[in-house]
């Protein structure tokens, strides 16, 4: 991964992940030196539950594929980190449309890293999501 893979992403050269590409997702800002990250979301008509709401697992994965970058792009080149623990706390019904994830990484240890996001629609809190991530080296 590394510090020039979301720049990368946003010139063309390289593509979004699979999953991040299902979700819609449009790297907006990642900002290795603060741990930050804004990803927008294309909330689907194939992502809602009974009642048309956008269903929480969907959610979730948008979540934590704000938080992840974040991260990501505070790791050297040889590394990644997977999530380990992921919690959401949903707060309000998502319909269907644009989802905002802001994403911070709130401790960077040697392997061990707490990061934590909200997911908004309409500058509404949709959710929020706290995740521990093990920073390993890719072999």
């Amino acid at each position: 991964m590394g510090k020039g893979i979301f720049q990368k992403m946003l010139d063309g050269e390289l593509p979004l992940p699979r999953a991040a590409a299902t979700l819609g997702a449009k790297i907006i800002e990642v900002d290795p030196s603060a741990g930050t990250s804004i990803i927008k979301f294309d909330g689907k008509e194939e992502f809602t539950n009974p009642v048309g709401n956008i269903q929480g697992g969907f959610l979730a994965a948008m979540l934590d594929d704000t938080m992840g970058p974040a991260l990501t792009a505070m790791l050297d080149e040889n590394e990644f980190a997977p999530t380990l623990e992921l919690k959401i706390n949903f707060i309000a019904p998502a319909r269907v449309g644009l989802l905002t994830g802001f994403g911070h990484v709130i401790s960077k240890g040697g392997t061990v890293c707490v990061l934590e996001g909200e997911l908004k629609q309409n500058d509404k809190l949709i959710a929020r999501a706290s995740a521990t991530a093990l920073i390993r080296k890719i072999k």
